[in-house]
């Protein structure tokens, strides 16, 4: 109630929400989707919302197929509409006959639906939308891009950077400097992070140097490497092959067990041309449970090379693969993720036998038939050419990011492909080398860290991200940004919080501290502030009370520039135990 709840009653209070989506999780036991306590007792009620509460997408059918609390589609229904659910966000209108049926039978109680439909009523009327239903589309392509949204995408770009490391002050770039070389995909592609559109106008980071820059001042750029590594591929489906109900198909015949034996007879029978595939929250097929089946996949492999290649398997669990009847692989054990691949020797345009064998018995399941064929490995060459365009710069700027989104989460946080080796690399050359961190969530950095000058997190900067990134570098503007999550030294750190309870691990491990490479809240500046004159506006505060405090601040160094003031607080003696900080 104290940590979770806050952000979103300051959402519904101070900020007006009338709208909250429930997420696909549980809490005590009840989806939230259905969650009775959740919406109407503590949301409704306790805490006044207004508004309407609408399900993730496909979550109402959750209660039924991942969470088990629901008979069937009905049912799940029923208890959504029933524990305060107001609207069923699904992503398709042909889902419409599977919760149709708890209307159309009455299993939701008619004050529900009532006080569903006038939840949304309320709010369509709030928004106008009955007297002015349709938006204006002069007046909305007036405004789209417009030149203040653009300069209010630039500021905003500006204050969200964070100056991470700032070695020797190689920042902000002197206006003598001569020369630049900027390295990586993250300086042209301009991302903008997940759920973004494609953007108006997107202005890059190479792009912005260049329109500041002087014109004397050579700017030279080098792809470096790509952010993924793939040593191997997915075989495409035209190399594969089968004969499936009498006629010619692209893919491999498929035959699904409802067992992790291939024992009996199969379930399913059907022609899978794309062999990668990631089972996790459902089973392939309704038939089979999601975490008891097994598979056999048979067809063709055409080799569209002749030559000695790697081909195997990527997954998790047991799998067997055979080439002409003999057995390549064999992994017929409960495993973790990983893969295993052998060599062999492929000819041009000839098709072999190709059998593959699968189960699954924990409900996660990963899977893609891989070969190297057509795989350039390209990265040693990539990090010495930018190592070249490096070396004949004063200043490198080298721009990295993280592969990230929904159902993209990262169980390692250091650079994914080979990012750091190309820091390391074009940092052994001694020139200044300056890190741009392109992402939304930490990044470990202990392997390159101390070998680079200066690190800046630009998170995904926007459309005007390229001219806010170089306002920061060229010192336009000095950098005020403040981490707003902690970044770990490891992995094995997390959960890693400031306003953790007390507990009896001494904030230490046997190889590592408790402390986090950089905390919630970090930033530098090019500047310095000095607080003073820390002033309460009272001695005491009641339970209930509150109280202002106050502070001078001074600029004291060469730049002007904005400072983000924290303060925390500790209760030394309380009736309940009280975070740390």
């Amino acid at each position: 109630n104290e940590l979770d709840f806050q952000p979103f009653m300051a959402c519904f209070s101070t900020g007006g929400a009338r709208s909250v989506m429930t997420s696909y999780n549980a809490l005590d036991g009840s989806p939230c989707t259905a969650n009775n306590r959740l919406l109407n007792q503590i949301l409704k009620r306790d805490w006044g919302f207004k508004g309407f509460v609408i399900s993730d997408a496909s979550a109402v059918g959750g209660a039924n197929v991942l969470h088990f609390t629901a008979a069937d589609y009905a049912d799940a229904t029923a208890q959504a509409i029933n524990n305060g659910l107001d609207v069923i966000f699904q992503t398709s209108y042909d889902h419409y006959p599977l919760f149709w049926e708890a209307f159309e039978k009455g299993m939701v109680k008619p004050e529900a639906l009532n006080e569903a439909v006038r939840r949304v009523l309320r709010a369509k009327f709030e928004l106008g939308l009955f007297e002015n239903p349709y938006v204006d589309a002069a007046e909305a392509e007036k405004w789209n891009g417009h030149a203040s949204f653009r300069e209010l995408a630039r500021q905003s770009a500006r204050e969200s950077i964070v100056l991470l490391k700032n070695e020797n002050q190689v920042l902000p770039l002197k206006n003598s400097i001569k020369s630049i070389a900027v390295i990586g995909p993250d300086a042209v592609e301009s991302r903008l992070g997940g759920y973004a559109g494609p953007g108006i106008k997107k202005t890059s980071i190479l792009d912005g140097l260049k329109a500041q820059l002087p014109a004397e001042c050579r700017v030279s750029y080098s792809h470096g490497v790509d952010r993924e590594y793939k040593p191997f591929v997915t075989i495409p489906s035209q190399n594969l092959s089968c004969t499936f109900e009498g006629k010619n198909k692209n893919g491999l015949s498929a035959e699904y067990f409802n067992t992790i034996n291939l024992a009996g007879e199969p379930v399913v029978k059907r022609v899978d041309e794309n062999m990668q595939f990631g089972w996790t929250l459902f089973s392939p097929d309704p038939k089979l449970a999601f975490d008891c089946y097994s598979i056999r996949w048979k067809g063709k492999l055409t080799a569209p090379k002749t030559g000695k290649f790697k081909i195997g398997i990527e997954g998790n669990d047991g799998y067997r693969l055979y080439i002409n009847n003999i057995l390549l692989i064999e992994n017929w054990k409960k495993v973790s993720f990983g893969n295993k691949t052998v060599d062999f020797s492929f000819e041009k345009g000839k098709s072999y036998d190709i059998r593959i064998e699968y189960f699954e018995s924990s409900g996660t399941a990963r899977f893609r038939l891989i070969w190297n064929v057509g795989v350039d490995d390209l990265w040693q060459k990539q990090i010495s050419d930018a190592v070249a365009v490096a070396e004949k710069a004063e200043v490198v700027i080298v721009t990295v990011g993280i592969e990230e989104g929904e159902f993209r989460d990262r169980a390692m946080l250091s650079l994914p492909g080979k990012q750091e080796q190309l820091i390391e690399a074009v940092a052994a050359t001694g020139k200044p080398v300056i890190v741009l961190l392109s992402g939304g969530s930490a990044v470990t950095m202990n392997n390159w860290m101390d070998k680079v000058s200066a690190i800046a997190d630009i998170w995904y900067p926007g459309e005007e991200g390229g001219n806010a990134v170089a306002d920061v570098l060229l010192g336009k503007y000095n950098p005020s940004g403040k981490l707003t999550i902690t970044f770990p030294m490891h992995e094995a750190q997390l959960p890693l919080v400031y306003n953790h309870k007390p507990t009896g691990r001494g904030d230490d491990y046997n190889n590592l501290t408790g402390q986090p490479l950089f905390p919630f809240g970090y930033g530098l500046s090019y500047t310095t502030f000095e607080y003073s004159d820390l002033k309460f506006s009272q001695k005491q505060i009641t339970a209930d009370g509150k109280l202002t405090v106050t502070c001078k601040i001074k600029n004291t160094g060469k730049y002007a520039g904005d400072e983000v003031v924290q303060l925390y607080i500790r209760d030394e003696y309380s009736s309940a135990t009280r975070p740390v900080k």
